[in-house]
């Protein structure tokens, strides 16, 4: 037996398994115990888990148990108990899954419960008290249904030996199964949760509360005290009983149910019908007797799913209504042969079927998965769809099969297909039941109605599909689409403009607003002066002077035709013709005076503008411009009838640059021809270079400022070169960027 004080198995637990977590994973356990003689116990703990947790922790490794030593007249308290000694027991002996029920015509929601078994041995000294094990954790999942505060409750599994116990070296009984892991809502539930007592005691069941265990509090210095979610170890005796929430629910009605769900005491067996849908916390107690003594009682605390489950096999069919539960309307209009979809599920459970129908006053029978059946006249059939029959897992649909009478959908329409009017739809559908109760038609153009009979205007010629439907008494309908062609010509051909008056060339566009048209529609347009246009709304341009008609020709996609004439709609008046020349046609900013001639025709009135911000209306004016530049030159001519003409001409003022090289200059201080450079008009030079070189090849003199000149000295600082000639060099840009140079010699006489 390995033995530990109270605080080394603490320190023991938080150095080899540091993180601990909320155990909402954990859904159940039980602890027993198997006397081995010689005061040796063989514990084994069940632990329950939901492994389709999210999120949540696994089993824990090790499991802290407490074991005390209790008086049991009055119970354990702070007062009497004695703590014996706190064992961590190793990790588990195994895992294993639960396995699902299985319910023979029902499918049961996938439920995942894993089972760990701890087993260890413990020596227990013979005692006049009880032995108490226990092990503790918080908390319980948030979803149960029927204790208050679930999420903030934990749990406690724990088991006594009783003095009676010991002295006889009793075994406590052990239960046969774990409990189904799903219950169907309303079905009824049998499960035996009956024990085995290696030692044929005689067995008491019935439900007790499950117990609490363990607090919320994550704290350092409280998580492994009986306040903390994890107790190290589990806690003494007495352990509160969880909080059902009432009235519903209780210790002993802990799922409800009707019938309530109860356990039977000398069978074990838990009969009811648990309707509400959810997870439910259950406590089982077995009393064990011998001679008519109580010896011991084992508790086991477990989680029952109380969930929908899909039926095994289902009848069900393609149908036009359900008006119950696996009561199905099939209905036909017009059509006697109506094949039957058969979408019963599920296939792989589905042994047999057949459908049964009453036809012409006899019953049969159809053997095809989906057959086709003739019920050769109108009228309402009865029949059913029976699935694996004489079955304790088959099931049934009812189906009526109406017949109605065909529903035939037609009509015709009437209009003036060459002038644009109202469209009237006349209905000439027919039903063989009693009457047609609705019309509803769509006019391709978006409008619609539920008239019998509309008249209805289309505002733009084109195709239009015209859709009528029609229903009767049965809520039988049928759908005719017919194309309608709407294509009339316009009762008035319309144009802008209206009139028009103007001076040639004159572009006119000819906007036709006749309506109805579109460009399917033929156009024929005269302007009266020889040229023509097929457009639907064109452009023209009016060379010539006079006055014209026009003509229009409108021809529908039907064949139909308007034509109007225009009388006297367009008149061009005259128009004058600017001309003029100018002399000289090239000219500098030195000759900057130009004379202008008048070459126009038909001219009553000149008005010139001179590109400087000048004007004139003289015929032939003469200007001077003040300033270099290329500039346009504006002459507007106006006829009598006040029709203009405009002629722009460029003139160019060139701006000009005059550089001239003497050939001797006399540097001898007598203020005369002192320096050397170059003369002329230096206005918008560009890029100047001016150097001067001996006859050695030697450069004397160089400068930028076309301003300043050589004083016969070296760079005009240094001593006085000797007489003699030299050789000059200009390069510079001109005003607009032309490249000039310039080469020459100078003579220096002192």
């Amino acid at each position: 037996m390995t033995r530990l004080p109270a605080m080394l198995f603490v320190a023991f637990f938080l150095l080899f398994c540091p993180q601990v977590f909320f155990a909402n994973h954990l859904i159940g356990g039980v602890m027993t115990y198997t006397c081995l003689g010689n005061d040796e116990y063989e514990i084994e703990i069940k632990v329950y888990r939901d492994c389709n947790c999210s999120n949540c922790a696994f089993f824990d490794p090790e499991l802290p148990i407490g074991i005390y030593r209790c008086g049991t007249d009055i119970g354990c308290s702070s007062l009497d108990q004695e703590s014996v000694f706190q064992v961590a027991y190793p990790v588990f002996d195994s895992v294993t899954f639960v396995s699902n029920p299985e319910y023979p015509c029902l499918i049961p929601p996938d439920v995942c419960v894993q089972q760990a078994s701890y087993t260890f041995t413990v020596t227990l000294p013979l005692s006049m008290e009880s032995y108490h094990l226990s092990y503790q954790r918080c908390c319980r999942n948030a979803t149960i249904n029927n204790i208050l505060a679930p999420d903030q409750t934990g749990a406690t599994f724990a088991i006594e030996i009783t003095p009676e116990a010991q002295a006889i070296c009793n075994s406590s009984p052990v239960f046969n199964s774990f409990p189904p892991t799903v219950i169907c809502a309303g079905e009824p539930l049998f499960y035996d949760h009956s024990a085995t007592d290696p030692d044929g005691d005689q067995l008491v069941y019935k439900f007790c509360p499950p117990l609490a265990g363990g607090g919320i509090s994550t704290n350092d210095m409280f998580a492994t005290s009986c306040e903390g979610y994890f107790p190290t170890p589990g806690c003494p005796p007495p352990y509160q009983g969880v909080y059902f929430n009432g009235p519903e629910f209780s210790v002993w009605a802990p799922m409800g149910g009707d019938p309530v769900v109860t356990i039977d005491p000398v069978t074990g067996m838990i009969t009811g019908t648990p309707h509400l849908q959810g997870q439910y916390v259950v406590g089982v107690c077995v009393e064990e007797y011998r001679d008519g003594v109580l010896i011991g009682t084992v508790f086991r605390d477990f989680q029952f799913n109380v969930a929908d489950c899909d039926p095994l096999v289902v009848a069900d069919i393609q149908e036009d209504e359900e008006i119950a539960p696996q009561e199905f309307v099939i209905n036909s209009c017009g059509e006697t042969n109506i094949p039957l979809i058969n979408q019963s599920y599920d296939q792989e459970f589905i042994n047999s079927w057949r459908w049964d129908f009453e036809l012409n006053g006899s019953m049969s029978t159809f053997s095809e998965w989906s057959p086709v059946i003739d019920f050769e006249t109108p009228g309402s059939y009865l029949g059913k769809l029976i699935l694996n029959a004489d079955t304790e897992c088959g099931d049934t649909a009812i189906i009526q099969v109406n017949v109605f009478p065909e529903v035939e959908a037609d009509f015709t329409f009437d209009y003036d297909t060459c002038t644009a009017g109202p469209v009237l739809f006349l209905d000439q559908s027919t039903t063989g039941s009693c009457c047609l109760t609705n019309w509803n038609w769509e006019f391709g153009d978006g409008d619609y109605t539920t008239e019998q009979n509309p008249l209805h205007e289309f505002s733009e010629p084109g195709f239009y599909d015209v859709r009528l439907a029609v229903i009767d008494t049965n809520d039988c309908q049928d759908i005719l689409i017919q194309t309608l062609p709407y294509f009339p010509v316009p009762p008035l051909i319309v144009l802008a403009p209206d009139d028009f008056t103007g001076c040639q060339p004159a572009i006119i566009f000819f906007n036709n607003l006749s309506d109805p048209i579109d460009e399917s529609y033929a156009i024929s347009w005269n302007f009266g002066d020889g040229h023509t246009s097929d457009q639907l709304s064109p452009f023209h341009t009016y060379e010539s002077a006079g006055i014209f008609s026009v003509d229009v020709e409108i021809t529908s996609p039907s064949g139909c035709v308007v034509d109007t004439t225009f009388e006297q709609l367009i008149t061009i008046e005259s128009s004058p013709v600017a001309g003029f020349s100018f002399t000289p046609e090239e000219t500098t900013v030195s000759q900057p005076e130009i004379t202008f001639i008048d070459e126009s025709i038909d001219a009553a009135s000149i008005f010139w503008t001179f590109g400087d911000g000048h004007f004139s209306s003289i015929r032939n004016p003469i200007h001077t411009y003040n300033d270099t530049g290329y500039l346009a030159i504006t002459q507007m001519v106006t006829h009598l009838n006040g029709c203009t003409d405009t002629l722009v001409r460029y003139v160019d003022i060139q701006p000009e640059v005059r550089f001239f090289l003497p050939n001797a200059f006399t540097p001898n201080n007598d203020s005369v021809n002192e320096y050397y450079k170059g003369v002329g008009a230096f206005d918008g030079i560009k890029n100047f270079r001016f150097s001067i070189w001996n006859r050695w090849g030697e450069l004397v003199f160089e400068t930028n400022d076309p301003n300043r000149g050589w004083n016969g000295r070296k760079f005009n600082s240094g001593r006085d070169v000797p007489e003699g000639v030299y050789m000059v060099m200009v390069n510079y840009s001109g005003p607009r960027g032309e490249l000039k140079e310039h080469k020459g010699f100078v003579t220096l006489i002192r």
